[in-house]
């Protein structure tokens, strides 16, 4: 019976692929991939010479049917950009469809982003929460990010280059200057891990470039009560310290949210 094959690619390095993974793409009648000029590229890496048609966000409702319509007598490979395929592309879309008419759905495992970025992170790996891309627009970002600032597991994201410094702020003040490793490029020639904090991070990142996964340190238990911050922001206070010095000096100290600090500090004027 014809099978849709889930194919994992490399996520930078083309060494970064499977045996099983070059025999599935070399023997499938069509491959469906997200970006057809990148996964030329493989292929052509590996002498594979096989056809391919476009799979993306902005013609996945059009080609779904041309794609299933082959599956009914063909083995079919998907292929996203780099990576597993149905994180965070289209894939998905594909997988359901498939599965609801009986079509076979054999995954082929391989790199991941998500996972080498946790790996390398230098953060508690046992449990973790995969976000996704962070809101492109600010209010929605701060409001999501409002939403997780309980959550103690590791949290992972991925965001766009032009986007970081502006996110990284914002998580700086929702979630209080926390521990972060900003893993860029990775497999790639620039590869970069910046592994610190996240108010360190946006000193690092001036000019920021490549495709960036940011690997979160979860809500740690209060290392202070509020008394305790409260008593430092006073100090601060009283020696005449601004209130942007005062907040980030004892947001360091404690890891408490700056926008919490911001709030008892306004109590003390």
């Amino acid at each position: 019976m014809p099978t849709l094959y889930i194919v994992a690619t490399p996520i930078g390095n083309l060494e970064d692929i499977s045996l099983r993974a070059l025999r599935i793409l070399g023997q499938v009648a069509l491959i469906a991939a997200e970006d057809t000029r990148k996964t030329r590229r493989l292929l052509a890496a590996y002498g594979i010479k096989k056809p391919l048609t476009s799979y993306h966000e902005h013609n996945k409702r059009q080609k779904l049917p041309h794609i299933l319509d082959r599956l009914r007598f063909e083995d079919v490979a998907l292929v996203s950009e780099a990576g597993m395929p149905g994180i965070s592309d289209p894939g998905y879309e594909l997988v359901v469809a498939a599965t609801q008419r009986g079509i076979p759905v054999v995954p082929i495992p391989g790199p991941s982003v998500l996972v080498t970025a946790l790996a390398i992170s230098g953060l508690p790996s046992d449990q973790f929460i995969y976000l996704g891309f962070l809101p492109r627009r600010k209010g929605q970002r701060l409001r999501f990010l409002e939403q997780i600032a309980e959550e103690e597991r590791t949290l992972l994201a991925f965001e766009a280059p032009h986007r970081l410094l502006s996110s990284l702020g914002d998580i700086l003040h929702v979630l209080g200057d926390r521990r972060i490793a900003v893993c860029r490029e990775l497999t790639k020639i620039h590869e970069e891990v910046f592994r610190g904090r996240v108010s360190q991070a946006i000193e690092h990142f001036s000019q920021p470039r490549g495709e960036f996964t940011l690997v979160i340190e979860g809500k740690r238990g209060k290392a202070y009560s509020v008394e305790e911050a409260e008593r430092q922001l006073r100090v601060f206070y009283e020696k005449g310290a601004s209130a942007r010095e005062a907040i980030s000096q004892v947001a360091e100290a404690t890891g408490a949210s700056k926008k919490e600090l911001y709030r008892l500090w306004l109590k003390l004027g």
